[in-house]
């Protein structure tokens, strides 16, 4: 599925300085996954966010499977940097090495 044939009420962009394709899976109710928003949006990181909770049917399935390929416990927050590097869970000092702060 493309991705502007998709839904976009779930997914947010914040922008920032590109540090290359990086999305937030998150649940809308968890204070970590603020967390993490929060930092990078402190630290300048253009990013796109997920409510995962907040999907429905195929699109919810599809997004749970991306998220299991790097984070087999699918925990949030999942960030996925450039579809190869996850950073699982609010790790402030992982951030800012991975974008260089």
């Amino acid at each position: 599925m493309d991705q502007s044939s998709k839904n976009t009420e779930n997914r947010n962009h914040i922008p920032g300085i590109d540090r290359g394709k990086v999305v937030v899976y998150s649940l809308s109710t968890c204070i970590w996954c603020k967390k993490t928003k929060k930092l990078l949006t402190d630290l300048g990181v253009d990013f796109e966010y997920i409510y995962v909770d907040k999907l429905d049917g195929e699109e919810k399935h599809q997004i749970i499977q991306e998220v299991r390929r790097f984070n087999p416990s699918i925990s949030f927050p999942t960030t996925i940097i450039n579809g190869k590097k996850a950073i699982l869970g609010f790790n402030e000092k992982e951030i800012r090495e991975v974008f260089g702060f």
